[in-house]
């Protein structure tokens, strides 16, 4: 065949952004409400089309961050999590997205953005289970951003991103149960972190506790590679 019988095919790339946090010791997901057809009126994750072909996609990442959701990237743990590209994902034409895992503690209540009507927090588990029902293959990219958190946070220091600059073990805790979905034994759980040297750090503060002792403050420490590993227990409700 002549090379001057091929063009490239017509691809368009959007960023879309797995955002999540704890509330109330529960781990949720942000989602809007689509403003604009495809599927208006259907929950989806936060993202867009690049803004001009020069436009980084990290950057676009961030901006999406913005606009979608008033939410800014100063407190954002923000990475990669995977690039989607099946065809027919998006009735619009062959579209790739390149999907974003985010993740911030204490994340205040949004505020729809531009092509969005609503914006919320889920529960995590509803969106896994399928009782809310996403755009797309929008509940594909939670699931794989939400398994990506339950892994890192085995192997990483990624667990003190839910955290504040300061933080408890037991609000350490609270961030590993919430994640994995499951009750972790307490002195067990505080025997492994403190065997993962440069987890975590101590201020040199506590924090004062009603009719209780002073809990001790920390923050996170220098290594982000956690060894020992904190391994997800096997069984729910053990702490092997």
């Amino acid at each position: 065949m002549p090379d001057d019988a091929w063009s490239p095919p017509s691809v368009l790339l959007t960023v879309d952004l797995v955002i999540l946090t704890l509330r109330e010791n529960r781990l949720h997901v942000l989602l809007v409400e689509r403003g604009e057809e495809p599927f208006r009126g259907t929950l989806a994750l936060p993202g867009g089309f690049l803004n001009h072909d020069g436009e980084e996609i990290l950057d676009a990442a961030h901006r999406e961050l913005s606009e979608e959701t008033a939410l800014t990237s100063g407190w954002v743990h923000l990475e990669q999590l995977a690039v989607y590209g099946s065809p027919g994902r998006d009735p619009r034409g062959r579209v790739v997205s390149v999907a974003h895992l985010a993740i911030a503690p204490g994340l205040p209540d949004p505020v729809a953005g531009t092509d969005a009507t609503e914006t919320a927090w889920i529960p995590a588990d509803a969106v896994l289970s399928g009782e809310v029902a996403l755009a797309f293959d929008h509940r594909r990219i939670a699931q794989d951003g939400i398994e990506r958190a339950r892994a890192k946070i085995e192997f990483s220091a990624l667990a003190t991103a839910f955290c504040g600059e300061s933080f408890t073990i037991a609000e350490l805790q609270q961030v590993y149960e919430a994640v994995w979905g499951t009750p972790l034994d307490t002195r067990n759980f505080y025997r492994k972190v403190q065997a993962a040297k440069g987890f975590i750090a101590p201020t040199g503060a506590d924090r004062k506790a009603t009719g209780g002792r002073p809990a001790r403050l920390y923050r996170a420490g220098p290594n982000t590679v956690l060894f020992p590993p904190l391994i997800r227990p096997n069984t729910t409700g053990e702490d092997e």
